[in-house]
């Protein structure tokens, strides 16, 4: 199930006595858990039946007593216990296991075991797999990043184009919560019915909308010389904003594409092979032709030795950042 599809379910009060949400991405398990919290028990019903737990803080035992409990003028109560991850389950396994086989159906105990999965070898998941429900919140991959952006951005009654959604993915990764944090601020800015574009980021999240790895990008497949050095002197002025191995690994993505695309035979189907929004297959149709296949594998190898010299292996030259993205900006270009 999918984190929208337990949410309706919840609000149609089709609940299980256990959720465990696990998973290296937090979003969707604060996602679930926050509705939950928030929806579950009406106002008055929170004060007697509402509890919430910290895994550091909490032993297994008195979250099974709590868990144990009746709820008071109520259907149900919520035991929700945070950062679950810390909760030292190993020291009452027997149990945390007993009651997971039997749990209370008028108790909704849901654990949030966030930044790794659960031991999906051990009984008690198993248990609570049959018993309640498991959900698994996985991380996104960068290439899926822009195209979250957009949908987030629509549901929000709000539109993004094409070229903002790819500048914040860039600068921003793939920590969903983070992303959707910087969203929001965006969004509180911006009128609905607006569209959102590279100067709105630019004014509301601080990334420059000329000086970017993206721009970056674009000079290069344009073999903009002066543009491309404009952009990297930019970058050495403001080296905690645009950090090298950031900028080597996203122009290491590039170019892998565009090696990519070289062997494509089928170039309508280019954006589906790539991982990419077709609004961008015109920048990759222009790289491939001002990069050959073989100048494309030299641009990799250069990326993959410089990203060495970066972090001080096999150089024996100068290794500060600004002076090797110049170097490889040259080297790149000729």
């Amino acid at each position: 199930m999918s984190a929208t599809d337990i949410i309706k379910d919840i609000k149609a009060r089709k609940l299980k006595p256990i959720y465990l949400l696990h998973g290296d991405e937090s979003y969707y398990i604060d996602l679930i858990s926050d509705y939950i919290e928030e929806n579950l028990l009406n106002d008055m019903e929170k004060g007697f039946n509402q509890t919430v737990l910290y895994g550091k803080d909490t032993e297994v035992m008195t979250v099974l007593n709590a868990a144990r409990r009746y709820p008071m003028m109520s259907d149900y109560q919520l035991i929700l216990v945070k950062e679950a991850q810390d909760l030292k389950i190993d020291k009452a396994t027997d149990q945390f296991q007993a009651y997971c086989e039997n749990p209370l159906v008028s108790t909704i105990l849901v654990l949030c075991h966030k930044y790794g999965k659960f031991d999906k070898r051990k009984k008690v998941y198993k248990s609570i797999e049959k018993k309640g429900l498991v959900f698994e919140s996985n991380s996104i991959y960068e290439n899926k990043v822009p195209a979250w952006i957009e949908d987030f951005i629509k549901s929000k009654a709000h539109h993004i184009n094409p070229k903002a959604s790819a500048l914040l993915a860039e600068y921003l990764g793939n920590d969903l919560s983070k992303v959707a944090n910087e969203l929001e601020k965006l969004m509180l800015n911006v009128a609905k019915g607006q569209e959102i574009g590279t100067k709105e980021v630019q004014d509301n999240i601080g990334i420059s909308k000329e000086y970017n790895v993206f721009e970056l990008q674009n000079a290069l497949a344009k073999r903009d010389v002066f543009k491309a050095n404009q952009i990297i002197n930019y970058f050495e002025a403001n080296p905690k904003a645009n950090p090298m191995v950031l900028i080597m690994g996203n122009l290491a993505g590039y170019f892998t594409k565009i090696l990519k695309y070289h062997y494509i035979q089928d170039k309508s189907q280019a954006a589906r092979e790539l991982g990419v929004n077709p609004y961008f297959i015109k920048d990759y149709e222009l790289a491939a032709r001002n990069f050959s296949l073989g100048k494309t594998f030299e641009v990799v190898s250069l990326l993959r030795e410089y990203d060495l010299k970066s972090k001080g292996v096999d150089s024996t030259g100068n290794t500060e950042s600004g002076d090797l993205m110049k170097e490889l900006v040259f080297k790149i270009m000729h």
